[in-house]
């Protein structure tokens, strides 16, 4: 043992913070011995492992992620060699695994034959007021459920998740009477209202902002005399943003590929994209490559919205997952 890592003496001279050049407020020099010495050492070996630690991913992984990401974009790949060949290369034995000459002749033919330059519209207005106003609904329902104290708190969130377990068929025939009374019948708003929040979204955000969110921020925003919309808007809001994009996400592409109430409760003149499709397929033979141009271009605009908004999602999640 060295004379530096041993204690120094309680009566030697010591420098406290006031002692740094007459000015308060420093302690670069706690901790330190007369001299500037450090007053205990420890050996290098203990800190380097510490510091710059780095994980090389193996052979191995990389081999498990190409496999993954070769299975995950091999249906998006077959369909676009099916959009792009005819009706008898699709079907016949072996299938074709090379795109033919025909990818935009039968897109051009679908998009005109299914209507879908306003079905796209309608599914945009659609899915885009769906997923935000259930991101807003959800945030707000999560926050209250997780964070502010009132009466039958835990009975109400109970029964919104019991809601989860009611099998939409059930709903069918009332709301569909519902949406006909109101006026809203073959008409946008009656696929939009009855989901602008979801009870999946409620208890995602309200699970999200118990662990995300002290309640010592919450109690600050009180103690400052903010109101439970202001903690919302200046503290809620920024915390629950990863989730928020999350939500926003999976909501949207949901409500983009509904087939179910949107084909009970609109027509074929006014569809949304998944609706629309069925009439590629209405014909006595169907027209598999014709079909697959269809689905293409029904996918095209999530793909778009994910390679827009995946980094800023991604980027969110992370930051999300660091506490500092």
């Amino acid at each position: 043992m060295t004379t530096d890592s041993l204690p120094v003496p309680a009566d030697s001279p010591r420098r406290t913070s006031h002692d740094h050049d007459g000015a308060p407020g420093h302690h670069r020099d706690r901790g330190r011995a007369p001299g500037g010495r450090p007053r205990f050492r420890l050996p290098l070996r203990t800190l380097r492992p510490r510091a710059g630690r780095q994980h090389h991913a193996g052979p191995f992984t990389y081999i498990m992620l190409i496999v993954a990401a070769v299975l995950s974009l091999f249906p998006l790949y077959w369909t676009m060699v099916a959009a792009s060949s005819d009706n008898t290369r699709v079907t016949q034995t072996p299938p074709p695994f090379l795109p033919g000459p025909h990818l935009f002749e039968n897109l051009g033919k679908a998009w005109q034959d299914a209507a879908l330059g306003k079905a796209m519209a309608n599914s945009l207005i659609v899915a885009g007021v769906i997923a935000l106003s259930t991101v807003l609904f959800a945030t707000l329902a999560g926050f209250a459920f997780a964070k502010l104290r009132f009466k039958g708190r835990n009975a109400l969130l109970v029964l919104v998740i019991g809601t989860m377990m009611v099998p939409p068929q059930l709903a069918v025939v009332p709301l569909f009477m519902m949406m006909t009374d109101l006026g809203w019948g073959q008409k946008l708003p009656a696929v939009i209202f009855p989901t602008l929040v979801s009870a999946v979204g409620v208890f995602f955000m309200r699970q999200y902002l118990s662990e995300a969110l002290p309640d010592e921020l919450v109690e600050a925003g009180r103690v400052d005399g903010a109101h439970s919309l202001r903690i919302f808007w200046s503290i809620v809001l920024p915390v629950a943003r990863p989730a928020m994009a999350v939500l926003f996400m999976i909501t949207f592409v949901h409500a983009w590929n509904d087939f179910f109430w949107p084909f009970i409760a609109l027509d074929m003149t006014n569809p949304t994209v998944p609706v629309a499709l069925t009439q590629l397929s209405a014909g006595y033979v169907r027209d598999q490559s014709l079909i697959m141009a269809g689905a293409l271009l029904g996918t095209l605009p999530l793909l778009a919205m994910f390679i827009v908004f995946g980094r800023q999602i991604v980027g969110g999640i992370m930051q999300g997952a660091v506490k500092g």
